[in-house]
Parts: structure tokens; C-alpha cells; sequence
């Protein structure tokens, strides 16, 4: 450094002038030192961390080979299938298979970065939503973890997911059948594209599309919702049409009130079932970037998650219906089976976590009856309201259950036990007899019961009947007839209506067998539930009589809700004179025309020891932990990535 000598300054002068700058500069270096230091070890200057460190510098997780992370009416509402409209803790959670630790026989390492997973705990459970943001970066920072592919999933299936022949039908009556309920999706699907492309619903009366209130600004619900659907199917040319809008049009930076449940269900479920199904690597991405989107909505006391988020921020809240700030049973408690999967695929054990961290706490807390009340505090982890439904508000929770434990290759023994104890409560309390020889399932409000069943509970034959062969010693068959009688039930709503469609709501008392006694719950907006328990209950029984109604369900949906372009839901099941509301629901094609399809199919497409159908009827795969770690190793010993 030259430095220009002023006048009037003395060589003396310039060496006091030599020693303020070093004591200058040694201030300055001790102040960046100071700063930097900042940036290493506050809490929460992960942000800044990301600004000087590089990829390779990014703290990890690794594991002992080179497995690379991948970067229900007057609502619209499905579950708000209910009638319902539909942050803040990070709790460590107790995993029964352990992906915080280990899988399998690879044990995770836990270097510097070992610190976010430690992040989650009670202590902690207050903090901002840079806690998440700590984890979940481990997918676009170069993280690995054991993350388990599809070619992997593939080799530990006992059969094709398709069958030998796509589970064509022997019989030409059968066959025709799933010819027509192709035809139909085929129709439903030919008219959203015209009017309703990339919209999330199809009008079919206006022929225009329709956004919604509940997906936080995410478009094309029923492309994600029918990917499968139109794979399973066989309908190629409009699978590649949807798998191609997904690619270049699916915007997952979105701001807007999204239901967790309904985006967890529709858009995670069903983008995780293409994958599944395909290998299609898009998927898997835009499933691991839209998943880490929904994890700020568990930062509550808690850990139990508000039931909606704004995808973009990260904020979280509960609706504004629900009980003092509540949380809903059949929105928390409809996670599992995704955000399992989740992990899996991304080798982040998070996901799991956040689920197990529910279970947790409602094992820890005392159950009336032992029954599961509706409405659950985030914040005091209390119930709210002593409500009880197995259909809306309740109903999935109990579906997750049963399906947790045999997706996971029967090895959850919590998620069981869970099950089966609800299942007794359940049957103590809420399911009765009608006067006629009808058995249903009851609400129950604080110790009264109110006798209506809701559409919405007419899965449970179908949950019952899947769940009959790991019961208590001795009570197989009584589950099967039991669940044999439930879904008898739900097809008499049905049958005793004008149009041979169910109603949103049927009641049993005053006189009422079955019927829907209130102009309100007089509506059917092509739900899937009762169709659903057909499918089941013929797989296991192979009944003919299952077949017969689910055939009867396809004429009713031909003669009252097709119209010039599309289908639409009916106003009143028992009008002669039917008036329709409008909306091609995107769960009729995820659902509906998907379990009618596989009833008139043989077993053997998407076998049900190898697949466990998510609440939108989105397969997913028996997670068998030791195939799946044996072709890992393979492949490691082998110097093969596992992606």
C-alpha cells in the first residue's frame, strides 16, 4: 500500500498513525471473526449459513453407500366430506422402524448435520419454522439417506402390479362391465380437458373449470387425481397427456388457503402412486419438493398439525368452523400412509417422524370410552369436543390404522393394537341394531347417540372386511359379518332412494330405516364409499351379489349424472326429476370409476397383498423392509446408485 505523505505531518506522527490502523484492523478482524462465527453456531441463521457455504460444505447425513436423496356440500371440499371445509412444534417422535437411526442394517451416521435431526424434541417444540427448514434442505443439499427406489419396491412385489392380462375378466358380461366404466372415465376425462384443463374441477352444466378454495393455489386436481386411474386403466395416449402437464405445468409455488388433509391426499397420494406404478422420476420429484411444503404445518406445541397452510410461507392455522382452534381426527390422522412413504423414498426421516409424534400423543392421552373424539387441540393436546363419527370428521383415522399396519408388511404392531381397540370401543358404543334388522354405525355426543350414518362411513364394510384376518383369535368371521352387514346397509340407502343413489346422510330413528330424513342431507355428489366396501368385500368373498350393485351404482351414475359434458352430483337422490349441482368431483375419477373398475376386474390387478389404497384410492406399495434392504445391499456391493 502506497501511502501519500500530508504537509505538516512528522515521521513520528505517521508512526502513531501505523499503530491506530493495526489496532484497527485487528478490531475489524475480531468483528468478522465474531460475525462469522454468528453464522455457525445461532439457531437460526440457517439462511445465512446457505449464502457462504457451498454444496460440498453443507453439513450431512450419510449412510454407509453412495444412495443420493432426490433433490366433502355447499363447500367443495371432499372432507370436507363432511360437510368440512377441510404452526407450530417439532417433537421428536418414537418410530417404530427406526429410519432416525437406522435402516436396516445400514446404519445412518450422524455427522454435523446430525444436529437437525436433534432439532426435535419437547424443548424445542416452540421454535420457528427454521427447524424444518434445517431437515428438509437435505434433499437439495446434497444430503444422502437410505432412500429406497422403484426398481426396488418393484422386485419385493409378490405379483405384477397389473396381473397377468391388466386383470382382464374371463367372463364377457364382467368384461363388458369394466369396458363401460372405462368408456366413462374415459368421457369424464375427454371432457375436463376440453373446459377444464389444468383447472382442479370440471363444470360439467357451464363447461368451464373450477379452482376452488382448498389446494392454496395448486391447479389440476383431477390430472394428479387420475394418473393411476387412467394407467390402470390402460388409456395411455390421456396417462401421457397428464404425466406431461405434471412435468411442465404443475407450479407447486403457490401461496392460498390449502387443506392439508386434501393436498396430502389428492396431490401426495396421487403423485406417489404414479410413481409406484411407472418409475416415471418426475413424479418422485415433484412428490419430495411438495412434501417438504406441508411439514411447517406440524410446528405446533404439539406437534399436532393445523389443518391448513399456505404452501408458499409456511403459515399454518386451523378453519375457522372447527372448535376453538381444534384440529380434525380425519385430517391429522390421514397422513400416515403418505408421509411414510415419503421418507422412504427421500431417506428423510421426518416424515415419519411427524406422523409418529401424532400417534404418540394420542396413546398418551385418556380416550372416553375409549373412543376417539373429532376435535383435538394443537396447542393443550386436549380433546375439544366429545364428538364421535366414524364417518364424517373421524372416519379415515381409523382407515389409516388398519391400512398402517399392513402396509407395513404386518409388522406395526402399534398401528394394530390401535386399531383393534377402537374397533371394540366402536362396537360397544356406536354400532346398532334398527328395528328393521339394519346394523349402522352411530354418532356418539357426549354419551348420546345420535342415529344417523353418513355416506362417508359407508367405507367402513370395506375397512372391517380388509382388516378381519388379524383380529383377535377367533373373531375373523365375525368381522367379515359384521362388515358384510354394514355395507348391506349402505346399499339400502341406495336402494330405497328414486335414483338408486345413496344420500349424504341416513337416518335410523323416527320411524327411518336407511333414509334420508332432512332435505340437506338428501345430496350425492358421486362419492365413492359404498362402492368402495363393494370392491373389498369382493375380493374377499367373491359374493356375486357385490358385483350386481356395483353394476346397479353404474346405471344409476349413467341414467342421473351424465350429462352432455361430464358428470355431475344430484340435489336430491329421491327427486324424480333430478337437478344437478354442476361439479365433476376430482375424486370420481380417483375413486368412483377406480373401485368400479377393479370390482369388475380379476384379483390380480393391484392385489391386495401387495397394495393398501390410500383415502382417494391412490395405491400404494406393502413397504416389506427386509426385501427392500436386501436389494440395497445388493445394489451397494455392487457400486450401483440406488436412484
Amino acid at each position: 500500500m502506497v501511502f501519500r505523505k500530508l504537509p505538516g505531518v512528522s515521521a513520528s506522527g505517521m508512526g502513531l498513525r501505523l499503530s491506530q490502523k493495526f489496532v484497527f484492523l485487528l478490531f475489524l478482524s475480531g468483528l468478522v471473526t465474531l460475525c462469522f462465527g454468528a453464522l455457525f453456531f445461532l439457531p437460526d441463521s440457517v439462511r445465512l449459513k446457505r449464502i457462504f457455504l457451498s454444496k460440498s460444505e453443507n453439513p450431512a447425513v450419510t449412510v454407509g453407500s453412495d444412495n443420493e436423496l432426490s433433490k366433502k356440500v355447499p363447500v367443495d371440499q371432499e372432507h370436507q366430506r363432511a360437510g368440512v371445509k377441510g404452526g407450530e412444534a417439532n417433537v421428536k417422535l418414537k418410530v417404530s422402524r427406526k429410519p432416525s437411526v437406522t435402516h436396516g442394517a445400514r446404519t445412518v451416521e450422524r455427522s454435523v448435520g446430525s444436529r437437525a435431526q436433534d432439532e426435535w424434541s419437547p424443548a424445542r417444540a416452540h421454535e420457528p419454522a427454521a427447524r424444518d427448514e434445517r431437515v428438509t434442505s437435505a434433499a437439495h443439499n446434497g444430503q444422502r439417506g437410505s432412500a429406497f427406489s422403484y426398481e426396488m419396491f418393484k422386485k419385493c412385489l409378490l405379483k405384477p402390479a397389473l396381473g397377468k392380462d391388466q386383470g382382464k375378466p374371463s367372463d364377457s358380461e364382467t368384461l363388458q362391465r369394466r369396458e363401460k366404466v372405462k368408456e366413462m372415465m374415459k368421457f369424464a376425462w375427454d371432457n375436463y380437458k376440453q373446459y377444464a384443463w389444468g383447472k382442479n374441477e370440471l363444470r360439467p352444466l357451464t363447461r368451464n373449470g373450477h379452482i376452488g378454495n382448498m389446494f392454496g393455489g395448486l391447479r389440476g386436481a383431477s390430472i394428479v387425481d387420475s394418473l393411476d386411474t387412467l394407467y390402470i386403466m390402460g388409456l395411455m395416449e390421456e396417462y401421457e397427456e397428464a404425466k406431461e402437464w405434471v412435468q411442465n405445468n404443475l407450479d407447486l409455488n403457490s401461496n392460498g388457503e390449502a387443506s392439508l388433509f386434501e393436498v396430502n391426499i389428492r396431490y401426495v397420494g396421487g403423485l406417489l402412486s404414479a410413481f409406484y406404478l411407472t418409475g416415471a422420476e418426475i413424479f418422485k420429484q415433484k412428490v419430495l419438493e411438495l412434501g417438504e411444503k406441508l411439514l411447517p404445518a406440524f410446528n405446533t406445541p404439539t406437534g399436532i398439525p393445523r389443518g391448513v397452510i399456505n404452501l408458499g410461507s409456511g403459515t399454518s392455522w386451523s378453519w375457522g368452523w372447527a372448535s376453538a382452534g381444534s384440529s380434525i381426527l380425519a385430517e391429522f390422522g390421514t397422513l400416515h400412509l403418505e408421509f411414510v412413504h415419503l421418507s422412504e423414498l427421500s431417506g428423510n426421516p421426518v416424515f415419519t417422524e411427524k406422523v409418529m409424534n401424532i400417534r404418540k400423543l394420542l396413546n398418551k392421552i385418556e380416550k372416553p370410552h375409549g373412543l376417539y373424539p373429532n376435535f383435538l387441540s394443537p396447542v393443550s393436546g386436549n380433546w375439544v369436543q366429545h364428538h364421535v363419527s366414524i364417518g364424517g370428521l373421524g372416519d379415515s383415522f381409523y382407515e389409516y390404522l388398519i391400512k398402517s399396519y399392513l402396509m407395513s408388511d404386518k409388522t406395526d404392531e402399534e398401528a394394530k393394537k390401535m386399531y383393534y381397540s377402537a374397533m371394540e370401543a366402536i362396537e360397544t358404543n356406536l354400532v346398532q341394531k334398527s328395528p328393521g334388522g339394519l346394523t349402522y354405525v352411530a354418532e356418539w355426543r357426549g354419551g348420546i347417540l345420535d342415529h344417523k350414518m353418513g355416506h362417508l362411513a359407508c367405507f367402513s364394510g370395506g375397512m372391517i372386511g380388509i382388516g378381519a384376518d388379524d383380529g383377535p383369535a377367533g373373531q375373523k368371521q365375525h368381522y367379515l359379518d359384521l362388515a358384510a352387514e354394514i355395507t348391506h346397509t349402505c346399499h339400502e340407502s341406495y336402494s330405497r332412494s328414486a335414483t338408486k343413489l345413496g344420500p349424504e346422510a341416513f337416518r335410523f330413528d323416527g320411524g327411518a330405516e336407511a333414509t334420508a330424513t332432512r332435505l340437506s342431507d338428501r345430496y350425492y355428489i358421486l362419492r365413492p364409499e359404498v362402492i368402495e366396501s363393494y370392491m373389498y368385500m369382493w375380493r374377499l368373498t367373491h359374493d356375486p351379489k357385490y358385483r350386481e350393485w356395483g353394476w346397479e351404482a353404474v346405471e344409476a351414475l349413467e341414467k342421473h349424472c351424465r350429462v352432455d359434458a361430464g358428470f355431475s352430483g344430484i340435489r336430491d337422490v329421491y327427486a324424480s326429476t333430478v337437478s344437478h349441482d354442476n361439479m365433476q368431483q376430482s375424486f370420481f375419477l380417483s375413486e368412483t370409476l377406480k373401485y368400479l373398475y377393479l370390482l369388475f376386474s380379476d384379483d390380480d390387478l393391484l392385489p391386495l397383498e401387495d397394495w393398501v389404497f390410500n383415502t382417494e384410492a391412490h395405491p400404494l406399495p406393502v413397504i416389506r423392509k427386509r426385501c427392500l434392504q436386501e436389494h440395497g445391499t445388493r445394489q451397494d456391493d455392487g457400486q450401483t446408485s440406488l436412484e
